[in-house]
């Protein structure tokens, strides 16, 4: 029969099982709207002046995955905070199993003599003294031999109450070493559980987003290499490297042959190059996006005053694109459009690309600017 600590060790454990819960199934629904049939509150036609809405829902799954990815890093945190902790719990069980040992010791110590005075009393002639004693005739060795068993009755008396305080002490210690380890094993079971929960949770959000970015064209190999540069959990990996030296497999390929970004520019891009294709009837022109540092070194030579110096352009980070198909001539329809809708999908003309330099064409991802969808 358990024991009511491990009854209950069992039901958090149990308990911690339903703390996350699974995504939503959305790869139906975006299929559906690919082919032009209507969902509900996804209208088919017109742009983001009737209410348009994402039809692949990559911006929802793209803010579920990011979410979870920092869920996961705040999970393993404090993961790895529990076992610090539990690693100084862990001395002070030390300690404790240190003073048991110690405190059994003693008692070991303490039960010798309580024994030799047993055998003395049992070896002293007690009997013929008491009846000296009583008759009268008691000499000085019957009376000190008296006295002497009273003070080895008292002594005995002592040690025998030493010896209990010491086996509760003994318990006391033994109990304390069993709650810490308890304690240690339910709290770590208990965490392990709610990362290896939040990591599945976002395993399937990817995939979800994976497969909705496979169906709106993004290409990747038989064994999807390429999706995991797609993988929002990525995000910080990239942040780890310099201005133009992200590696392939952290950028996420565009719809646009040959052009990259990071996981979730490249999402949010994907979400605003569907909006626009129902807008103007074709997909958005990308003439640049992300740039090694030698195609950034380059560029800056061939074109002095038109590119940022070499590692501090957004291009590096991938979060930049360079447009063209109208995009690119200031106040044109589509400049327009994507000057009013683009911030819905985290993209944003800057400030600066206004008047200094003009470049029109150039675009770069915020996160931020899409939170009022």
């Amino acid at each position: 029969m358990p024991s009511p600590r491990s009854a209950g060790l069992i039901a958090v454990v149990m308990a911690t099982s339903f703390v996350v819960g699974a995504p939503a199934a959305t790869s139906g629904t975006a299929a559906a709207a690919h082919k032009g049939v209507a969902q509900e509150g996804v209208p088919v036609t017109g742009g983001a002046e009737q209410g348009f809405k994402d039809p692949k829902d990559l911006t929802e799954l793209r803010k579920e995955a990011e979410k979870s990815a920092k869920e996961l890093e705040a999970a393993d945190k404090a993961l790895v905070k529990r076992r610090t902790e539990i690693a100084t719990v862990e001395k002070e069980l030390k300690t404790l199993l240190t003073a048991l040992s110690k405190a059994e010791k003693e008692l070991t110590v303490r039960r010798q003599p309580v024994a030799q005075i047993a055998e003395t009393l049992y070896q002293q002639p007690m009997s013929q003294g008491f009846m000296s004693f009583m008759s009268g005739d008691a000499g000085v060795t019957t009376l000190r031999a008296m006295a002497d068993a009273g003070e080895i009755v008292a002594a005995r008396q002592r040690e025998v109450e030493e010896t209990g305080r010491l086996h509760a002490e003994a318990a006391r210690l033994a109990g304390e070493a069993q709650e810490l380890r308890a304690t240690n094993l339910l709290a770590e079971a208990q965490l392990s559980a709610e990362v290896d929960l939040i990591r599945q949770r976002s395993d399937k959000i990817v995939k979800s987003l994976t497969q909705a970015l496979v169906k709106l064209g993004i290409k990747v190999d038989k064994v999807e290499r390429d999706a995991l540069g797609c993988n929002p959990l990525q995000i910080s990996l990239a942040d780890d490297y310099p201005n133009g030296l992200i590696p392939g497999n952290l950028l996420c390929p565009l719809q646009q042959r040959g052009h990259q970004l990071r996981a979730d520019a490249a999402i949010a891009f994907v979400s605003l190059n569907e909006a626009y294709r129902r807008q103007f009837g074709r997909a958005i022109c990308v003439t640049d996006a992300y740039r090694n540092l030698s195609e950034q070194q380059s560029i800056y030579y061939r074109r002095p005053g038109f590119a940022a110096v070499p590692g501090r352009s957004n291009h590096g980070l991938g979060l930049a694109v360079d447009l063209c198909g109208g995009v690119e001539r200031f106040r044109s329809a589509e400049f327009n459009w994507l000057e009013k809708n683009g911030k819905r999908y985290g993209w944003i003309h800057p400030d600066w690309a206004y008047s200094s330099p003009f470049e029109p064409w150039h675009w770069e991802y915020d996160p931020k600017s899409d939170s009022i969808l």
